[in-house]
């Protein structure tokens, strides 16, 4: 089977220096217009290299279909074109650092930025391999364009090649992953797939069955305002009794940065307001319903006693549903994961799957009826400038893919 490095880093390259950022505060679908530059460049991309069924739907997911050159069901591959709104996104200029020496890697334009083994350890095995990271003042977005190249090498693989047998094959590039809107409610229907998968992991060989469950909370508090100078007994600070809120829930045992494995966390990710009116947004993570639901009530809770400190102001707490552990559907029916694996080890690689601390565009299809674990795709430090992924490794995920796609065909190929 062919390398298919430098396709992979050349598609990488061209995709990531696309902005495509999303935006969870817009309401449209998707939810920024500049996820369509992407969005349209597949769609060509796409119809070039013969794909059938080319289209973008209204809610701005790109569908094209591979078609079967062997009876077997139909497979769903997925990969999102939206970039994180954790961090800076605009202007990415990828690098590639080829023959990876060992070192620490530089970024041209944040000089005392370094990535190294100590920092990444995952690094220290990439020896020789070909690195690419952005040029230090934005993230990359590996997360998911490395998927997307993925995918579209496979695809362009594909129709070059007739002979190789594989059922239909539908592709899907979704946007608003990252702000939990990927999965639109007409998708399941628009996809028509039997299974399918996201390539929207990390390290080679991981098959993820398992991601947290999660929701989204807004709290919005109203306070009393009035004139600083004649304040005394009239003024309510909405955001002294928001540093309350904060102060109350358990920073020490249930924040991000505290925890780890299956251990889920309470999320405060963006903060503001005024003396008058502030509002916090949180996500709520666990892998087990119970344990997340325990987390709303705390939430509820700590908002409930802070109330209950200034009658006068007033606090609501919003705690509205985004996903849900994939794997208490998986585990009814683990076909596609068994085929995946066995495409792991097929290409040489002992498959390892673990929890994601995350949730994919799969988590919500496997809930709506359409069974989808994730693959690998090599990505790493994502969300950050710090963020890389091995073209190698890219490599490895596009075999995967396609070996994948024959044994779906022909079990014993």
């Amino acid at each position: 089977m062919p390398k298919f490095d430098r396709e992979l880093e050349q598609r990488l390259m061209r995709y990531a220096a696309v902005d495509t950022q999303s935006d969870e505060n817009a309401t449209t679908s998707p939810s920024t217009a500049i996820q369509l530059d992407l969005s349209r460049m597949l769609a060509a991309e796409l119809a070039e290299i013969g794909a059938a069924e080319v289209r973008i739907t209204d809610y701005g997911a790109v569908l094209a279909t591979i078609p079967a050159t062997a009876p077997g069901p139909v497979i769903g591959l997925l990969a999102h074109v939206d970039t994180a709104p954790a961090f800076a996104a605009q202007g990415v200029k990828p690098v590639v650092h080829r023959g990876y020496n060992g070192g620490a890697i530089t970024f041209a334009d944040a000089p005392d930025l370094l990535l190294s083994p100590e920092i990444s350890p995952y690094l220290a095995e990439k020896l020789g391999e070909d690195i690419i990271t952005a040029s230090g003042t934005t993230l990359l977005g590996a997360d998911d364009k490395a998927g997307v190249a993925i995918l579209m090498t496979a695809a362009r693989h594909l129709l070059a090649h007739p002979d190789i047998p594989h059922p239909s094959l539908r592709i899907a590039f979704t946007p608003d992953e990252e702000i939990g809107r990927g999965v639109d409610a007409r998708l399941p229907k628009d996809l028509g797939a039997d299974f399918a998968f996201t390539f929207d992991g990390a390290k080679p060989g991981e098959i993820e069955f398992e991601s947290f469950s999660a929701d989204g909370a807004v709290v919005k508090i109203t306070g009393v305002s009035a004139h600083p100078g004649y304040a005394k007994g009239k003024l309510v600070n909405a955001l002294h009794l928001a540093a309350k809120i904060v102060a109350t829930l358990p920073q020490a045992t249930q924040t991000p940065e505290v925890t780890e494995g299956r251990e889920g966390f309470l999320h405060l990710y963006q903060m503001g307001g005024t003396a008058a009116e502030a509002e916090l947004r949180f996500i709520l993570r666990d892998f087990e319903r119970d344990g997340l639901a325990a987390k709303g009530d705390l939430l509820r809770q700590v908002c409930a006693t802070v109330q209950a400190t200034e009658p006068r102001a007033r606090i609501t707490c919003d705690i509205r549903p985004q996903y849900r552990n994939m794997r208490y559907w998986l585990e009814q029916d683990m076909t596609p994961v068994e085929l995946a694996r066995a495409a792991c080890r097929a290409e040489g690689m002992e498959p390892v799957s673990v929890p994601i601390r995350g949730g994919t565009d799969g988590s919500r299809l496997t809930e709506m009826g359409v069974p989808t674990p994730n693959i690998f795709t090599g990505m790493q430090e994502i969300h950050g400038p710090l963020e890389w992924v091995s073209v190698q490794d890219m490599a490895k995920a596009t075999r995967v893919c396609l070996r994948l796609a024959q044994l779906a065909a022909n079990p014993g190929a």
